[in-house]
């Protein structure tokens, strides 16, 4: 489910501000909150973590999971409050993605990239002649109000539609969200996550496409 970020969804959170009948004191409190220092806590620790092997699901408080087996390969997906984790399996091949708050405990065997999240980046790998990866990462913070009604429409998508979804408040019972959705194809997996986190007024996107077999033209290797 696209979300609209920028200077579009500025604009109709400005519009919705001049017509609302809410206290004004109010309403410029939160915003001036959320911008002060805290804004960029959650940006700036979540990274993407590559590995070309298996990771055990202790490392992870695993809220929701979800396996799939089709021609030939094995996928799982992993949603913890927070983060997430793709498992996908082919031909004795096994590459993981992690999309984490903390690094801390996380294993090193087996660990071929990590990437701060933090911006808009893409990353695309081949591994041995088994697999092929490609992930687009997109980051925003966005004011209390836009950041409240950028949660009510990802609460309703992930309510609708037959993805892993977890909900949480943080310790001022302010509303987070963690949501993994995917799609199964003959050779390949698509998956987004979307991960709000309130603290800064954080909108993590992730998307990244698993495919089994590699293509003549497939440039980075990572063996």
């Amino acid at each position: 489910m696209p979300i609209c970020f920028g200077k579009k969804q500025e604009e109709r959170g400005e519009a919705h501000l001049k017509n609302s009948s809410t206290d004004t004191t109010t309403t410029t409190y939160r915003v001036f909150t959320m911008s002060f220092a805290p804004r960029t806590s959650s940006l700036q620790t979540y990274h993407m973590l590559l590995y070309r092997n298996g990771v055990h699901p202790e490392f992870f408080d695993i809220e929701n999971r979800r396996r799939i087996e089709h021609c030939g390969y094995e996928f799982e997906a992993w949603q913890f409050n927070g983060g997430h984790v793709c498992l996908f399996e082919h031909e004795g091949i096994c590459l993981v993605e992690v999309v984490t708050p903390s690094l801390t405990g996380l294993p090193e065997r087996g660990l071929v990239t990590t990437m701060p999240c933090a911006g808009e980046k893409d990353h695309e790998a081949t591994f041995g002649d088994r697999i092929t990866f490609m992930t687009s990462i997109q980051t925003e913070t966005l004011s209390d109000h836009l950041y409240l009604g950028t949660y009510n429409e990802m609460l309703k998508h992930g309510e609708e539609s037959d993805c892993l979804l977890g909900l949480w408040k943080d310790e001022t019972a302010q509303p987070n969200l963690s949501l993994v959705e995917m799609q199964r194809y003959t050779d390949e997996v698509h998956v987004q996550g979307y991960h709000l986190r309130s603290d800064c007024g954080l909108v993590l996107r992730t998307q990244s496409i698993f495919q089994a077999g590699v293509d003549e033209d497939s440039a980075s290797s990572e063996d």
